[in-house]
């Protein structure tokens, strides 16, 4: 925190271009994606997603051919070239941007496992916002989430923000930071978060009764064995993914009492902590990461530059992307035109913006930071800036 992320951000650029392992001479990998798959925007099968797709294709591929230097210039270097099958597509930049965009949309979507949106979303808090299954994991899912850590990485490299809505618990536990057992499970479970809170805050056996009642009355509490008639918690919880498991030995026939309640909050609170830290899913995915971009520099940043710097931010600063525009062929920002252009832009709500920048130039979100006032030229960059505005072409004065 002693570190403005702009300076880290600069050491970080630094040693990824000091760590090129793929050098010019050497041909991209190319995939070949077939469109016809995902035909409607419906996958019938996680299979013919672009995501699985790709890593299917890429597993065979040294994760050395991956890691190139950061992409400059209109049609910049990118890890692997894409072909769709059945379309001519000039260039690699914008099939590149599309698939990153496509793959993220996958991602947050029915299709794909990966992620799960969190509990919290169910009642309109962090609604969006996803987390890693909280699951134990296959050998082929444990190869899909280091696939992910490479995309992770590759966008980086590629300094494409991708449109990911992760809980700060992700990015928190991708940097090695420690999770709060208040702030990321209120975060991540309100519900939950709340049902601890009642057990905690007990004072006596009759508000424990009442409270045992109260959870009964939602089918979450059965008699207690002792008295038929007095309803009781037994020492088992749902999990994230719906499944009712166990808090301790034999926590089935365990009731909840006065003695015991603390006991029982605690371990709830402690299933929520595992279910979000993911261990097994989360060594995947930073496996997958250290293959494209070294783990170290995670040490500098923060979870929210880690988020910054990898997803960008989730609206578009149009005083920024103005900022970063250049006019060519003789066009002026004092033309009329160019003035009417802005004004219908400023008039965009944020989704109206995004669609926009996807028109232009195949993706969603743009970088958070710009080298150039580091004394770098506009043209080193890539999309979405420098925004080009130039005439049509064709006869002057159309």
């Amino acid at each position: 925190g002693l570190i403005f992320y702009d300076t880290k951000v600069t050491v970080m650029n630094r040693v990824l271009n000091a760590t090129v392992q793929r050098t010019a001479d050497h041909a991209a990998p190319e995939i070949t994606l077939d469109p016809l798959e995902i035909v409607g925007g419906e996958i019938r099968s996680s299979e013919n997603s672009y995501f699985c797709q790709a890593a299917r294709q890429l597993a065979c591929v040294p994760s050395s051919q991956l890691c190139v230097k950061l992409a400059s210039g209109g049609d910049p270097t990118y890890a692997f070239n894409i072909r769709f099958t059945g379309e001519e597509v000039h260039g690699t930049s914008g099939s590149f941007r599309h698939f990153l965009w496509q793959v993220c949309k996958e991602l947050q979507s029915s299709s794909l496992s990966l992620l799960l949106l969190c509990p919290s979303s169910a009642v309109n808090k962090n609604k969006g916002k996803y987390i890693l299954t909280p699951s134990p994991i296959t050998y082929a899912e444990e190869q899909l989430f280091h696939f992910f850590g490479q995309l992770l990485g590759i966008a980086i490299r590629a300094d494409v923000p991708l449109p990911l809505d992760l809980l700060p618990s992700f990015w928190k536990t991708l940097v090695g930071e420690p999770l709060d057992p208040d702030v990321d499970l209120q975060e991540a479970d309100i519900l939950t978060y709340n049902y601890v809170k009642k057990f905690e805050n007990i004072n006596d056996e009759t508000e424990l009764e009442a409270l045992c009642a109260e959870i009964a009355s939602q089918h979450l509490a059965t008699e207690s064995p002792d008295c038929p008639n007095k309803p009781c918690c037994k020492f088992t919880y749902l999990t994230m993914t719906g499944e009712e498991v166990e808090l301790c030995p034999r926590g089935r026939h365990i009731p909840v009492g006065w003695e015991n309640k603390d006991v029982y909050a605690t371990a709830i609170r402690s299933l929520r902590m595992r279910e979000l830290q993911t261990p097994e899913c989360m060594t995947a995915v930073r496996a997958g990461l250290g293959s494209i971009i070294p783990l170290q520099l995670l040490t500098t940043l923060t979870p929210l530059e880690m988020e910054l710097r990898t997803c960008g931010l989730p609206y578009i600063n149009l005083e920024f992307l103005k900022a970063h525009t250049m006019y060519q062929v003789g066009l002026m920002e004092t033309d009329q035109h160019i003035e009417f252009f802005w004004s219908a832009l400023e008039m965009f709500t944020q989704e109206e913006l995004c669609k926009f920048i996807k028109f232009a130039c195949n993706q969603e979100r743009i970088p958070f930071t710009c080298p150039c006032k580091d004394g770098g030229p506009d043209t080193a960059h890539v999309p979405p800036y420098p925004m080009k505005i130039a005439p049509p072409d064709g006869a002057a004065g159309v």
